[in-house]
């Protein structure tokens, strides 16, 4: 039998901004640890487990983060902390084993972390780390980076259903304007449609089709949630409750898959719907893994939000805008908010928990009650789907 993740609430969370920061990773991981235990009212002492996701692949020297949440405070001395790692999902499966734990009865109360420092190396030095997530073992893929995987899924696209460039165009502008009202984002310009949709000196072709406005930034920043019984909830101010919990994940070779298929982010989102008893049509919001534009139009077809080779019908009905049926992306998303990967399935949590609770500030929808929270790793391989609530 599956534990009901019902029983599992957040109660507070913690946010740096994202972008080229000055600080390390130990004070990015103390700074949000700090900022998410006094949010929701909660005494180092009294945290049984901490998990913290980061990537890293080379990214800083630190290869032991779990060890740098005790800077935070003292009373976290012998608490027990592990690192968790799953490409870009890597904040996601920090929030998985935080849920396992108390789902077993082992822990009641659990700090999450995700943080990523990546401005300290170049470009160059970046994409390489980020492309050890690719599948090492055939000499194709391997020389892949990942602007050349999903340019791979853009051709694809192109050839099955046609152009995809206008759409991720306008994605690639409404993830610009969202951010514009999230404090914490990266990338503070606003962004038509027209160009994003042009290349010029400043928006040149990074892998054809992809612009450099159809890709996620290198970005440091962190963030953290703190989880813990819904019964214990009871007694906090602020709380969110899981309805959901998904984690599908593929092969990670391409060669055996249709890479434009979005089988996983299907089956992960599908299924996690059919746990919350919701449908795509129920959902106030979506934060979506918009590694690239083209990633998320075939999210929109995974989610329901429009048949396959229609993707573009939820940009251009307006239905995924800020003042649409079902926003997607209100922080910016990794487009414009940031990417840096360790953090994003933490961030994705920690807002739409601020989200749900009243407190997005400029972002804030009116009465929002149900969110869906995609977050992946690799090219479609690691899939965690998650649905969020107000409290029952």
């Amino acid at each position: 039998m599956i534990p009901n993740v019902s029983n599992v609430s957040i109660i507070g969370a913690g946010h740096t901004r994202f972008g080229r920061l000055s600080q390390n990773l130990e004070e990015l991981i103390t700074e949000v640890t700090q900022e998410a235990l006094a949010d929701a009212g909660v005494a180092a002492a009294e945290v049984d487990a901490i998990f913290v996701g980061h990537f890293n692949s080379g990214l800083v020297s630190d290869g032991f983060p779990s060890s740098l949440v005790h800077q935070a405070d003292p009373g976290f001395r012998f608490t027990p902390a592990a690192r968790m790692e799953n490409a870009c999902a890597s904040g996601s499966a920090a929030i998985f084993a935080g849920l396992n734990a108390i789902l077993s009865g082992q822990a009641e109360t659990v700090l999450i972390v995700g943080v990523e420092k990546m401005t300290s190396r170049s470009t160059a030095e970046v994409t390489t780390a980020l492309a050890g997530a690719g599948y090492q073992n055939d000499e194709f893929e391997a020389s892949l980076s990942f602007p050349d995987v999903f340019a791979l899924a853009a051709r694809n696209y192109a050839e099955r259903y046609g152009d995809p460039l206008p759409a991720m165009a306008k994605i690639a502008s409404k993830n610009h304007m969202n951010a514009m009202k999230n404090p914490l984002a990266q990338m503070h310009r606003p962004m038509t449609p027209e160009q994003a949709g042009t290349v010029t000196e400043k928006n040149p072709v990074i892998s054809a089709p992809l612009r450099l406005s159809d890709c996620s930034l290198i970005s440091d920043g962190a963030a953290a949630i703190v989880l813990t019984t819904t019964a214990r909830a009871k007694d906090f101010p602020k709380a969110v409750q899981f309805k959901a919990a998904v984690h599908v994940s593929d092969s990670l070779p391409m060669s055996g898959r249709d890479v434009i298929g979005f089988e996983g982010p299907a089956r992960a989102i599908g299924k996690a719907y059919e746990q919350a008893g919701v449908t795509v049509k129920d959902l106030s919001f979506a934060e979506v893994h918009d590694c690239f534009t083209i990633a998320e139009l075939l999210i929109y077809e995974a989610m329901g939000l429009a048949e396959k080779g229609k993707g573009a019908e939820a940009i251009e009905n307006g239905t995924v805008l800020a003042d649409g049926a079902l926003p997607v992306n209100l922080s910016g998303g990794l487009k414009a908010k940031g990417h840096p990967v360790g953090a994003t399935g933490v961030s994705m949590h920690a807002l739409s928990y601020r989200q749900l609770t009243g407190q997005a500030g400029e972002m804030q929808l009116e009465t929002p009650e149900t969110a869906l929270i995609f977050n992946m790793g690799g090219a479609a391989v690691a899939n965690y789907a998650t649905i969020l609530s107000r409290r029952d």
